[in-house]
């Protein structure tokens, strides 16, 4: 059974950090690319960071570049986001996404609230 399960989230003061963690299991990990996206209610799903099979490159939504950092544990079957200087607007649920490279759909997490607010 296809697995994606996140954690780290939380409650965040405005130029805090958290680190955010995607547990993987059900598929054979290293061959899949992951990303992070994140979901505010009313709002359009957005990539906010994206990671290739073995780490080596990563790209960021314009707003996170800088800021965030995607990075993967292929022997553990770990994907993660570090976040720093978090700001209110980066608020939203944040959704591990794992996809076979050429393919149009993939395996979804449930997400991680992530609030920021003073």
């Amino acid at each position: 059974q296809v697995q994606l399960v996140e954690s780290g989230g939380g409650l965040v003061q405005p130029g805090g950090s958290l680190k955010l963690s995607c547990a993987a299991s059900g598929f054979i990990f290293i061959n899949y690319n992951m990303r992070w996206y994140r979901q505010v209610p009313g709002k359009e799903r957005e990539l906010v960071a994206s990671i290739d099979t073995t780490g080596t490159r990563a790209n960021y939504l314009d707003s996170a570049r800088g800021r965030f950092t995607i990075s993967r544990d292929n022997a553990k079957k770990m994907t993660y986001l570090r976040m720093n200087n978090l700001k209110p607007e980066d608020t939203a649920v944040y959704i591990c996404h794992a996809r076979y490279p050429g393919h149009v759909d993939g395996h979804w997490g449930q997400g991680t609230q992530v609030t920021v607010s003073s």
